[in-house]
């Protein structure tokens, strides 16, 4: 029992924004740590967190994650008060930030994040220089995502 409890805490993947991948073409990906508090940590552990709607402020020199949405525990410390969307700093490389500040600055260009995940005993958070897609490009990968899937029932049912 205590290794399966050990491969679910270590499985990697905390949290998807899969709808920033639906929403915007993706340029450039980054990994940036993220400054947690005790109770968020434990709500990460938990799988307590959404990243719809979220974004990232780059401002000063420094990048903030927005509008992640982290549920407190029941069981989570009483002497602190849990702000569940409270602004959470991203650690990034000058270098990093640079390339995302002059990237930023580009017409239609912003920053989102991608994913929370587990990389050894810390958290991730993968962002992203994206790019907003107009409708039709939605539909347009929507077709091409359907066409794949149709291609591939074919190739599976003359194959037998």
């Amino acid at each position: 029992m205590s290794n399966q409890k050990k491969t679910q805490a270590n499985s990697g993947t905390i949290a998807l924004n899969k709808k920033a991948k639906h929403e915007y073409f993706i340029e450039d990906r980054f990994e940036a740590g993220v400054a947690l508090a005790g109770w968020e940590v434990k709500s990460l552990r938990a799988g307590k967190v959404q990243l719809v709607d979220s974004y990232i402020l780059l401002k000063d020199g420094e990048a903030f994650l927005l509008g992640a949405h982290i549920t407190p525990l029941k069981t989570a410390s009483t002497h602190v008060i849990a702000d569940p969307t409270r602004t959470r700093k991203l650690l990034l490389k000058a270098r990093e930030l640079d390339k995302l500040l002059t990237g930023v600055q580009q017409k239609g260009f912003s920053c989102v994040p991608i994913a929370l995940y587990w990389k050894r005993h810390l958290v991730k958070c993968e962002i992203a220089l994206v790019r907003g897609k107009k409708d039709f490009d939605k539909r347009e990968t929507e077709k091409d995502r359907d066409w794949a899937r149709d291609k591939a029932r074919i190739l599976r049912e003359n194959h037998r």
